[in-house]
């Protein structure tokens, strides 16, 4: 948190930047009002860089196309029912919305859209305390009728007014709650909290896009945990993520076994902690990330006491790849990201038989082979998921992987098996064997494959030759 005159400071150096100020001459000689609010008033305090112009004017939105584009070198009205304009000012996009005072009808989250005709009016429909903070333009003066910068300074996160009347209109704010404790490692007031759990069941109105989205932006943030503790202590997670809640299972003198939701929990922080020691610089992956989650969520369903009573999960990584998929389809993510944490999850037990054995080039070959374009992520899943406290284990782990690594880039170097293909391509098949498209030329595919995985580059010769073998002896 800044000091108030440092945020002062950034404030006027915000105000005297190019669109800014261009922005606020143009509104104030048309007789406008104009004011920077939300977020980059918010980051100016938090001494955190402020990447979007947001502003919001008595002005409707005609009028507000009518006095940016003099001054910009290109406009967007896509927002115009709602009120909103953006255009491009010294190459900055800026978005600029009339006051609104919105009603709501209760049965869904579209609102009624209206404009309203002052900046507190509008301000008070604001998610957060926090971002319900402008600075007038251009005379620079705070506007903060609800303390967002006590509110700031004691990393304190709270409604505008009764939050069963913010929650109420959009429900969609109790996950930007739980993303802002993780974003700003706020902490979300009791009556807050307690809106939250009374008001959970009202996420149904809210589309599966939205609530998504904004699930996505809480696992890019640097640490998602305390957003999804507080995601499944209100009841939310089991509305729209219910298999983390799910892997809560009792732990009995009985039956020990690792807390698997404080373990998921632990391995989605290591992973964040290799993502970005391994790619630094890299945006947040959020497939890595979802499948860090996720990884474990087979086990409820999988979960056994055997004889003695050791608790068994067997096949939990088959049956969490299904279930991930099909959480993920539900909220509609894109076929890539299902794909490939589907994939993640299914393979993430794969390494651990490599302790117990020495693997042969064969087995490396076929590990890399399934992992596909996933393997990088694949490897900083399993280094993630080990979570045990025993120091010498842990250890052994870490070096059996570094070991697998090291032959993974050594055979890729010796052979290319970064993208294992057989010798010969379906072309050369069919030519080789005079047979036309069909099952037959997937059978001899698989065939050359398998032996280009537990042999290693044979050459077009020898590949050919043992087709041909095989084909005869059919």
């Amino acid at each position: 948190m800044h000091s108030v005159a440092k945020a002062i400071i950034s404030l006027g150096e915000l105000a005297d930047s190019t669109p800014v100020a261009a922005l606020a001459t143009a509104f104030w000689q048309a007789g406008r009002q104009l004011a920077l609010v939300g977020g980059p008033v918010r980051d100016a305090f938090l001494g955190r860089a402020v990447t979007d112009l947001d502003f919001t004017t008595d002005a409707l939105p005609d009028e507000i196309l009518a006095l940016v584009s003099p001054i910009s070198s290109a406009q967007w009205d896509i927002g115009r029912e709602f009120g909103t304009i953006a255009a491009k000012i010294a190459g900055q996009t800026v978005e600029i919305t009339t006051y609104r005072a919105d009603l709501y009808d209760g049965a869904s989250r579209k609102p009624v859209v209206a404009f309203g005709d002052t900046l507190e009016g509008d301000l008070v429909r604001r998610d957060f305390t926090i971002n319900a903070m402008a600075l007038r333009l251009p005379e620079r003066v705070l506007v903060d009728p609800w303390g967002g910068v006590e509110h700031l300074v004691a990393g304190r996160i709270t409604t505008p007014g009764p939050p069963e009347v913010s929650f109420g209109d959009d429900p969609l704010r109790m996950l930007r709650a739980a993303r802002f404790t993780s974003q700003l490692g706020f902490t979300v007031d009791p009556e807050t909290v307690s809106a939250m759990v009374a008001l959970a069941p009202r996420l149904e109105i809210v589309s599966v896009e939205r609530v998504a989205d904004e699930l996505s932006k809480l696992l890019k943030t640097a640490d998602p945990v305390p957003g999804i503790r507080l995601l499944v202590e209100t009841g939310i997670a089991q509305l729209v993520l219910p298999e983390v809640p799910a892997l809560r299972l009792e732990i009995d003198e009985h039956a020990h076994h690792k807390d698997v939701y404080e373990h998921s929990l632990t391995v989605l922080q290591q992973a964040i902690a290799l993502e970005t020691s391994r790619n630094p610089g890299a945006a947040p992956d959020l497939a890595l990330r979802i499948a860090a989650l996720l990884h474990d969520i087979g086990k409820p369903a999988t979960r056994k006491i055997e004889s003695g009573g050791i608790v068994t999960f067997h096949h939990h990584d088959v049956v969490g790849s299904k279930l991930a998929a099909r959480r993920l389809k539900t909220l509609h993510f894109d076929n890539d990201t299902i794909a490939a944490v589907s994939r993640l999850v299914e393979l993430h037990l794969r390494f651990f038989g490599y302790t117990d054995a020495a693997w042969t080039d064969s087995a490396v070959r076929r590990y890399v082979r399934d992992a596909g374009d996933q393997l990088e992520r694949l490897h900083i899943l399993t280094r993630a998921d080990v979570t045990t406290r025993n120091v010498r284990k842990a250890d052994r782990l870490s070096f059996a992987y570094d070991d697998l690594e090291e032959r993974i880039a050594a055979l890729a170097e010796a052979e290319g098996i970064a993208a294992v293909r057989p010798d010969l391509d379906g072309e050369q098949i069919m030519a080789i064997l005079g047979i036309a498209p069909g099952r037959e030329v997937g059978e001899a595919y698989r065939f050359l494959l398998d032996l280009r995985l537990d042999e290693g580059p044979l050459g077009v010769d020898a590949a050919t030759s043992r087709l041909l073998a095989w084909y005869a002896a059919r």
